[in-house]
């Protein structure tokens, strides 16, 4: 109604009527009387004077239209402050993209709006992206019509002989160039082998013991790998091989081999919530410990709460270059270098998506990427976003870990779980499986 009034006051053409006096209305008028008056004050000739279908009724009387549903904010326990309070015309302007800053977390509970019916749950906006958000595992692929699931050619079968472990001295130590001459002139961002030594291959063990491909990790432990809940959710240990040291999925004829390792437990987060992908973080425990060597090592850890500031990272993998069907897993391991995109930027570029305009992104998450063609996607859930440590460039920590994104490699940045707000977890279900936590402490250097 208040769109529709400021189109219709902002018209000038008037109207000449003849006015019909009517009892109680127009005491100054006298029957025959004409005036100009606003096309929209005119009905039949007469002149309205009750201000029917005009003024604003202050009731919680909304109407949508097409295919738009009345939904209201969630009740809130914090009470908002005067200056966060919305009128009505404000939340109206905001649907049209006219107001300067975004719309603050904090809603009166009997706010209520008219949004796309998908953003409305049981009569209450969605904030949260529940059932929005594409997240970034290679499972649960779904056939429509004569289509039928089908597979590339598994992951090879099994590693070649284990070398004599090569102890590291630092965790994240980098090889940009490799460990062993492979890539020259590469064009399509393939790593070099040997590049970032802690990237993991989740596998799933099919009934035929072939592997497939499911999810990405990073060794921190020798014998505990840090990847995303959702990769790992409702699976079973025994189902699943934990690989270091891979490079090229399809060849076993690598430079140095690689390792595989049976998952012993699997440690998720006990508040992830799998719909909004909140702490999404998980540790899966293998059996016997990796051995450390050229192509196998730790990454570092951020202290908690730690703030990052660096421009660029870089995100690896096996994933899919684009998001859904037409996406394919690599074959080489990939590598991206991405900027780490402000929370209050990536939260607009994420209202402008499916998400709407009330989208809250929890605290627990950054965000990286937003540069088209670059990105994580299906299949690299798990990995890590990692960044060298200031004054040591040759020495990587892990700041994120690949969660869920809108598509992939728009201007829409990818979502990672903030892997310094989990630092205090980690610690304490490595100290509850007595492993040390020295194998990710950036300061700690070894005496031999």
């Amino acid at each position: 109604m208040n769109r529709l009034l400021s189109v219709l006051l902002s018209v000038t053409l008037l109207l000449q009527v003849t006015v019909t006096v009517v009892s109680g209305q127009g005491q100054d008028a006298t029957p025959g009387q004409c005036k100009c008056v606003p096309y929209y004050l005119c009905v039949n000739g007469t002149i309205v004077t009750s201000g029917k279908g005009i003024i604003d009724v202050r009731s919680g009387g909304l109407k949508c239209d097409g295919l738009l549903v009345k939904c209201c904010y969630k009740s809130m326990q914090s009470k908002a402050s005067k200056d966060m309070d919305l009128t009505t015309q404000d939340i109206d302007k905001t649907i049209l993209g006219e107001m300067s800053t975004p719309i603050p977390q904090t809603m009166p509970s009997d706010t209520c709006k008219c949004v796309p019916y998908y953003l409305c749950e049981n009569g209450t906006i969605v904030t949260s992206g529940k059932g929005l958000i594409d997240e970034r595992s290679g499972r649960g692929l779904q056939c429509d019509g004569m289509l039928v699931k089908c597979c590339y050619k598994s992951m090879k079968s099994k590693p070649t002989e284990i070398p004599d472990p090569v102890h590291r001295a630092i965790c994240g130590h980098w090889n940009p160039h490799g460990v062993k001459p492979t890539i020259t002139g590469g064009s399509h961002n393939e790593a070099q082998f040997g590049e970032f030594p802690w990237m993991m291959a989740i596998l799933k063990l099919e009934a035929n013991q072939s592997k497939t491909y499911l999810c990405g990790g990073s060794l921190i432990h020798p014998k505990a790998v840090l990847t995303a809940a959702h990769c790992v959710n409702r699976k079973s240990p025994n189902e699943l091989v934990i690989r270091a040291g891979e490079w090229d999925t399809q060849t076993e004829n690598e430079p140095l081999p690689s390792q595989d390792g049976q998952a012993l437990k699997i440690i998720n987060h006990a508040d992830f919530e799998p719909d909004e992908l909140l702490n999404d973080v998980a540790l899966i425990i293998v059996i016997d410990p990796f051995s450390l060597s050229e192509n196998v090592g730790t990454i570092c850890l951020p202290s908690p709460n730690y703030v990052f500031a660096k421009n660029r990272c870089y995100g690896s993998g096996w994933g899919k270059k684009e998001f859904g069907k037409l996406g394919v897993n690599q074959v080489i391991m990939k590598k991206i270098d991405l900027p780490i995109v402000p929370r209050s930027s990536c939260l607009e570029l994420l209202r402008e998506t499916r998400l709407g305009v009330d989208y809250i992104l929890p605290e627990s998450f950054i965000c990286a990427g937003g540069e088209i063609g670059k990105d994580t996607c299906q299949g690299d859930g798990g990995s890590p976003l990692m960044c060298p440590i200031e004054n040591r460039p040759k020495q990587f920590q892990q700041v994120g870990i690949v969660s869920w994104g809108i598509g992939c490699g728009n201007k829409t940045p990818g979502v990672y779980v903030d892997v310094a707000l989990f630092r205090n977890w980690i610690d304490e279900q490595m100290a509850k499986e007595k492993l040390s936590t020295i194998y990710y402490d950036p300061d700690y250097v070894p005496t031999n």
